[in-house]
């Protein structure tokens, strides 16, 4: 790992530079979440059974972290049914208002008694200083579409809007939502009404992938502009498209360019091409591939940090302390910062442990999430023919500012400790002396021609060039 082809990765450079630039024509930004979204959600720690008292205690915790920047405290699938754990559509008894909008079950949120909705919690929300958000299935009540219920403020009704041809094939509660005036009615009452609640954030799920749907990602965009609250828009699962990137880009904030990613290093796939669950291992290729489209209100996102204490209900498994070794925590969370991508908690926060609070609360980390004004990969060359990959990730960011600040990342991917003394080439630094600090050990690295690292398996190190 210590010798470098220089040649190599000077035309590795050059590649991926002109890759870069082909595929940088995008939408202007956005406005809506310039800097990453930090935040909570529900699903890798509670799945379908969030309730309004964790809810409530976990945002507790997140509101004492608010001023490192975590602000968003998301309540994920569920909320609406009354049985989370029957086996059914049918039985875990959705609820939904007179004009077919879901709305949360009262012995779950108590506060949403007397048609209050979610409002009550939201100004609770807010209230700490916090932003409140939902999850949602694209589509329409199947039971709303058998009962044809009106659809507020117009003529309309279900049937009208549901397009049956269209079910989530993973998820048996909707109808998709056709494009026609109806279904965009019904998306703009339902938003219109989330929207009169506070919300901040809705993560549409069963529309970026598996399948893709834009007819309703721009219905639903179109809704929320209708509502003149500025909403941000999460679409989900992945993995979504590089070939959608640009019209993605056009009308949400953030999408999931992998699908549900899970506490495991690597995980086994049948079939092969299979992406469920998303082990760690790679995320470094995704994201990299990814990172032409990353920019102010355009953030592409690599799903939830799965760290920490999972449970009592975590949307995959039994209740756990998170399957990750230390080091492949502190990779995973090193990863997701200098990328710029979201950072979406997924542990019970009522059950924060030091470790994992050492991590999200490390200011100059988070700094570089949501002030670097540049974040790409390093230069890792390509494998030569007949031999093995190379077993590390490099990245570099930079911020901005009256007093820029450079920093670097080296990732292992080997299941063994690698010790490397890389070029600063590879991190698109000058080819002389530089000294560094060792951000997460807190040391001083002296000045030298060369960065000489030792890392332990899936291990990493992250550098403030000095």
């Amino acid at each position: 790992m210590a010798r470098r082809n220089l040649l190599c990765i000077l035309c590795f450079a050059l590649l991926g530079t002109a890759s870069l630039r082909a595929s940088a024509q995008v939408s202007p930004a956005q406005t809506i979440a310039p800097t990453p979204p930090m935040g909570w959600n529900s699903w890798d720690s509670y799945g379908l059974t969030i309730d309004e008292a964790d809810y409530r205690a976990n945002t507790t915790v997140l509101a004492g972290l608010r001023q490192l920047g975590w602000q968003y405290s998301v309540v994920d699938e569920g909320w609406y049914m009354q049985d989370p754990f029957a086996d059914t559509v049918e039985a875990r008894k959705y609820v939904w208002d007179a004009n077919g909008i879901l709305i949360p079950v009262v012995s779950r949120f108590p506060s949403s008694a007397n048609n209050a909705g979610f409002k009550p919690l939201a100004d609770w929300v807010h209230a700490q200083g916090l932003k409140f958000g939902i999850h949602i299935v694209r589509g329409i009540p199947r039971q709303v579409v058998k009962e044809n219920l009106p659809i507020a403020g117009t003529n309309f009704h279900a049937a009208d809007a549901a397009d049956t041809s269209s079910p989530c094939p993973w998820d048996q509660g909707n109808w998709g939502v056709r494009d026609n005036p109806a279904g965009q009615a019904y998306y703009d009452s339902m938003l219109k009404l989330y929207a009169d609640w506070g919300l901040d954030y809705i993560k549409v799920d069963c529309i970026s992938d598996h399948p893709y749907r834009p007819t309703e990602i721009r219905q639903i965009a179109e809704a929320i502009r209708k509502t003149g609250r500025p909403i941000v828009l999460s679409l989900s699962p992945g993995p979504t498209q590089l070939d959608h990137a640009v019209e993605v880009q056009k009308y949400s904030q953030l999408w999931r360019i992998t699908d549900d990613h899970w506490d495991g290093w690597t995980f086994p796939h049948n079939p092969p091409t299979a992406e469920f669950p998303f082990g760690l291992r790679d995320e470094f290729d995704r994201i990299a591939k990814w990172n032409a489209f990353v920019k102010p209100g355009s953030w592409p996102d690599p799903d939830m940090l799965p760290l920490g204490w999972l449970g009592p209900h975590p949307g995959k498994d039994k209740e756990r302390a998170s399957n990750y070794t230390h080091d492949e925590q502190r990779t995973e969370f090193t990863l997701w910062a200098i990328s710029r991508s979201p950072l979406i908690l997924g542990t019970n926060l009522t059950k924060l442990d030091d470790f994992t609070r050492s991590l999200i609360s490390n200011k100059e980390v988070l700094d570089i999430n949501q002030n670097a004004v540049e974040s790409k990969p390093g230069l890792t060359p390509s494998p030569q023919p007949g031999k093995k990959p190379f077993l590390q990730r490099y990245w570099f960011a930079r911020t901005g500012g009256p007093h820029p600040k450079r920093y670097i990342a080296v990732f292992n991917l080997a299941d063994d400790t690698t010790v490397s003394t890389l070029p600063w080439m590879v991190f698109h630094l000058n080819d002389k002396p530089h000294a560094a600090f060792d951000i997460w050990n807190q040391k001083q690295i002296p000045s030298a021609k060369a960065l000489h690292v030792e890392l332990p398996p899936h291990g990493c190190a992250l550098f403030r060039i000095e």
